[in-house]
C-alpha cells in the first residue's frame, strides 16, 4: 500500500525491496533444496580430496560453502530472469508516424 504522505524516495525503496525479495527468497528455497539433494549424494569430505586436498575445509564448512554457491547461482537465475522479464522502455521513437 502506498501513502500519500511518504517521503520523496519511500515507494521506490519499497519498490527494491519487493525486486530483491522477489529474487532472493525463491533463490533461497532452491538452494536449500538443491543443497540437501546434492549432499545426499556428495560427501563434502571426498569433494574436497578431490578438488582442495591442501585445504582443511570440516564437513559443516563443505555444506556452508555449497550452499551459498547453489544460492548465488540461483540468484543469478533469479536475477536473469527478472531482468529478462522487464517491460521494455518506451522511446519517443517507438511511437508511429503519421
Amino acid at each position: 500500500m502506498t501513502d500519500l504522505h511518504d517521503p520523496p524516495g519511500a515507494r521506490r525503496r519499497r519498490l527494491l525491496i519487493q525486486q530483491w525479495g522477489a529474487i532472493l527468497w525463491p533463490s533461497f528455497v532452491a538452494a536449500g533444496l538443491a543443497s540437501m539433494v546434492f549432499f545426499a549424494i556428495v560427501d563434502p569430505l571426498q569433494l574436497r580430496d578431490i578438488s582442495f586436498p591442501q585445504h582443511a575445509l570440516s564437513r559443516e564448512l563443505g555444506y556452508t560453502l555449497g550452499f551459498f554457491m547453489f544460492w548465488a547461482v540461483t540468484a543469478a537465475a533469479s536475477g536473469l530472469t527478472w531482468y529478462l522479464s522487464r517491460p521494455p522502455r518506451r522511446d519517443d521513437d517507438d511511437e508511429q508516424l503519421g
